[in-house]
């Protein structure tokens, strides 16, 4: 009989390691990884308390992109972009990525002027990017309405090929299957109570099963990220917000690409096996819980058919929550060595943790191994807030549309 050998291994927790990384999702298991791979430091343990992928990896609609607002954010989700074919070469694993670029629509002249900064941005930093009129847009996507039948009438969009879309239980496999095979020891269902600090330095993570010594602390637990760091005595000025998303019963291939409306609220994408992927925007009140309502069920239905006429009818077949971290400037704080020494810290993603994961871990692992953090993170420490010098990636206020 075919055995099936396991794509990582059940370590027990050792007493001690050189590195200890607070969550299993994808931030964590990409910082893993490419301290191992790129620092040789391979006494590494990944903690969960659940199990790796049970977080926003699991929990989110697998979009990846390079078209945010500013220089700083551009350069390094470009970056980012860049890494998924290598990725899958490197880890031996099929990650799935589709690379089917991303259409984002506009609904007004203040819209449009918005979105030629945004393109200005992209292409000074050398990004594809253009702006379309609404026949543009409906050249990409056939099957929009671009008439003025519309509550908000369809002006144009901002197209952004080197988008698309990966598979991210697959990209969890693979990272979880790259770390582990180079030593990292990853330890779910294991739960942090503490962690110990000495005259200002981190010592220690205390689980359920044990205390660990370690010589270094990585946070990269998503919306929990705040609740670990006040263990050490830092605020974030993060708020954890519930976002849900859901998919329909599959369709015959229609949908080429990755469309989205800040105004409707929804973002949309077709699977493999032909389901509608969407999303919408997250809860607007802080809360830990990841329950689901038939209000976004409703709201998804009403937006994605006055875009997209042809999908009235169409079922939902599934839906599910997730948690986001959302800082005030909609830019993630990544930073360490400051108030604890040796403790860092990846959390705010907000929106963008998962097409980050992989970048953002190859830089915080360079900055654990050296102590020196690299320039391109310098404009997400957590000093800008104190020096009130708040990136641009600020979302539009809450507006459900018309039928609430």
């Amino acid at each position: 009989m075919f055995a099936m050998k396991r794509l990582w291994n059940r370590p027990t927790q050792k007493s001690a390691y050189d590195t200890v990384i607070i969550g299993g999702g994808l931030h964590g298991l990409a910082a893993a990884y490419y301290l191992a791979r790129d620092h040789g430091l391979t006494d590494v343990a990944v903690i969960d308390r659940r199990y790796i992928g049970f977080g926003g990896a699991g929990r989110n609609t697998a979009i990846v992109r390079a078209n945010q607002r500013t220089q700083e954010n551009v350069h390094l989700y470009n970056e980012g972009l860049k890494l998924w074919p290598e990725l899958t070469r490197e880890l031996d694993f099929n990650l799935m990525f589709y690379n089917c670029g991303n259409l984002n629509l506009v609904h007004s002249e203040a819209g449009l002027g918005a979105f030629r900064m945004n393109v200005a941005t992209a292409q000074f930093c050398g990004v594809k990017s253009e702006l379309l009129d609404a026949k543009g847009c409906k050249e990409v996507v056939p099957q929009l309405d671009i008439s003025d039948r519309l509550k908000f009438p369809i002006y144009g969009g901002m197209y952004h090929p080197p988008g698309g879309t990966i598979r991210h239980d697959a990209l969890v496999w693979g990272l979880a299957k790259g770390a582990a095979k180079k030593g990292v020891h990853i330890l779910q269902q294991t739960e942090v109570m503490d962690i110990g600090v000495d005259k200002g330095r981190v010592t220690s993570v205390r689980t359920d099963k044990g205390v660990i010594n370690a010589r270094r602390v990585l946070i990269a637990a998503g919306g929990y990220s705040t609740l670990l760091c006040r263990m050490v005595g830092i605020l974030l000025p993060i708020h954890v917000l519930t976002i849900q998303a859901m998919v329909s019963q599959p369709m015959k291939p229609f949908l080429h690409h990755v469309v989205s409306s800040g105004t409707y609220h929804a973002y949309c994408h077709q699977s493999l096996k032909g389901e509608l992927v969407t999303g919408s925007h997250m809860d607007p009140w802080p809360n830990y819980t990841t329950r689901v309502t038939a209000r976004y069920i409703k709201h998804q239905a009403e937006a994605l058919t006055e875009m997209m006429p042809c999908l009235k009818g169409l079922k939902f077949m599934r839906i599910w929550s997730g948690l986001a971290d959302m800082t005030p400037d909609m830019a993630p704080i990544m930073d360490g060595n400051t108030q604890v020494e040796n403790l860092f810290y990846d959390a705010g993603w907000g929106y963008f943790g998962f097409k980050s994961a992989p970048i953002a871990g190859r830089y915080m692992a360079k900055w654990i191994a050296t102590g020196q953090r690299p320039d391109i993170l310098s404009p997400f420490g957590l000093e800008r807030y104190r020096e009130a010098r708040l990136q641009g990636e600020t979302s539009t206020p809450i507006n459900y549309g018309p039928w609430d």
